[in-house]
């Protein structure tokens, strides 16, 4: 168990450098495996996120209907000086959700605001974490991993300038648009499981979903 924070580290690391990744090996993705195993214990989600300076409240189990819930989840509060608050409020995620979140706001998200856009991130505009729900609300479809407080739909972002970035504005903005929202967007694929972006259908044209859906190499449009 000692060694496991290390292990964590290393691979929570390595997936948010730059450049091109590395031919992934068999089986599922390494960082994929650090973040869902922070999944099986509370204290060792706690203590990954204050490692990455991040003081997570454990959020208690709910139920729903038709399979719905979850057994727990975190609520990463407050923002440290330097991450970006969440609007209109920090949003219930796994534990998986909520260290990949850190690690690409950390590494992917500040870095890309300020090459492209000259200035730092300060909030994100969520359209939700935790929703019984099937798949893009599609009645009969399976249900979605909002469902198990595994997923968060990302609609925007607002600049220290006080200035708003959002998905449905700006995918198809001027250059400096363009590249920030697609950077952060191919740099989430990194951390998460599934990444969808107006990319991918029009039901995501207005947000980018990222979640930790169980899979052996993430998906990423």
């Amino acid at each position: 168990m000692k060694a496991w924070p290390l292990l964590l580290a290393a691979a929570l690391a390595a997936c948010g450098r730059p450049g091109p990744a590395p031919a992934p090996p068999p089986g599922r993705a390494p960082a994929l495996k650090a973040y869902a195993d922070l999944g099986r214990d509370p204290a060792l989600c706690r203590a990954a996120l204050e490692r990455m300076g991040i003081r997570p409240t454990i959020v208690q189990g709910r139920a729903g209907p038709g399979g719905c819930g979850y057994g727990w989840a975190v609520s990463r509060q407050p923002a440290p000086p330097g991450n970006p608050r969440w609007l209109p409020d920090q949003p219930v995620t796994s534990c998986a959700v909520a260290a990949a979140l850190t690690r690409w706001e950390q590494d992917v998200l500040q870095p890309a605001a300020r090459r492209h856009l000259g200035e730092a991130v300060v909030a994100i505009r969520h359209f939700g974490g935790y929703g019984c729900r099937p798949i893009s609300n599609r009645p009969g479809a399976q249900l979605s991993e909002h469902a198990r407080a595994n997923a968060v739909d990302i609609g925007g972002f607002r600049l220290a300038s006080g200035r708003d970035i959002t998905v449905l504005k700006h995918w198809n903005g001027n250059a400096a648009e363009r590249a920030f929202l697609r950077e952060i967007r191919n740099g989430a694929c990194r951390h998460f499981g599934t990444t969808l972006s107006p990319d991918y259908d029009a039901p995501h044209a207005d947000h980018l979903h990222v979640d930790q859906a169980a899979r052996s190499q993430p998906f990423c449009r």
